[in-house]
């Protein structure tokens, strides 16, 4: 593992035990409303604390944008090399649901790319990690190691495994769904879709549903590290960061996509 890695680890782990603590206790399971009524928990709060604090301590001079601070004017952050964008609970909607879908993501970037991706699955112990050109990982609780690699797949073939929110689905998706031979459909929350398809678990994810820098940054790097994309549906080509918008595009996400030229028909 790289030292990103090393020192990050601790800082998912100890904010996954703030989570899964709010998380089993209905006394502090209160939620509210943001100003564009999406929900906020305490433990997003308690997460982002925790989080903004250790990187501050590890990284005094690197700065963070987060989904729960404050926001950044774009006039400030253009400046910005090197950066974390953090999403503290990632499935908000998944963990007041309770049905432990949800993910803390942390991307180390540079520029307008992710170049360490840092993601912990609270309900399962999990972290899924990756530093650019070093390959990703999946670590467990007792810190066994394994490396994650992407399937080779073709988009026509029959039966192919596509992942979906199952929270944000909208007819532009279930369009795209309809051009494939017989898909499986797996639903599920946050950014577990992109980790199903770095760990082999699944093919393709089409995603025309509003999504935020900090959902998709952390996710990518692991998805890349292990032989997968994610592009821009319009543009064909990676997704960006830091923009004056951190509103994401519509995008695509992929294993090893053996026929890439049918990207451009099948979003059509």
């Amino acid at each position: 593992m790289g030292s990103l890695t090393d020192t990050i680890l601790p800082i998912l782990r100890e904010a996954s035990e703030a989570i899964l603590e709010i998380y089993s206790d209905a006394s502090r399971f209160l939620t509210e409303l943001k100003s564009d009524d999406s929900p906020l928990t305490a433990a997003d709060q308690k997460s982002n604390q925790i989080i903004i604090k250790r990187l501050a301590t590890a990284f005094p001079t690197i700065p963070v944008i987060s989904e729960e601070s404050k926001q950044i004017s774009f006039e400030e952050r253009v400046h910005f090399q090197q950066y974390f964008l953090v999403d503290p609970l990632d499935g908000t909607k998944e963990f007041i649901k309770r049905n432990g879908e949800f993910t803390i993501n942390i991307a180390y970037m540079d520029g307008a790319h992710p170049v360490g991706g840092f993601l912990y699955v609270p309900c399962k112990g999990l972290a899924y990690v990756a530093e650019k050109g070093s390959g990703a990982f999946r670590i467990n609780s007792t810190n066994e190691i394994t490396e994650l690699r992407t399937k080779p797949f073709y988009l026509m073939q029959a039966g192919i495994k596509v992942v979906a929110s199952r929270s944000h689905r909208d007819p532009r998706t279930e369009n795209v769904i309809s051009k494939l031979q017989q898909p499986e459909i797996i639903s599920v929350g946050s950014a577990l879709k992109f980790l199903l398809i770095a760990d082999g678990k699944a093919e393709f994810y089409p995603r025309y549903g509003p999504t935020m820098e900090w959902d998709t940054a952390a996710a990518q790097c692991i998805l890349e590290e292990a032989g997968g994309s994610v592009i821009q549906t319009e543009k064909l080509s990676p997704l960006i960061y830091n923009k004056p918008d951190l509103r994401n595009p519509h995008f695509m996400a992929f294993g090893t996509l053996m026929d890439p030229e049918l990207l451009q028909i099948i979003s059509e």
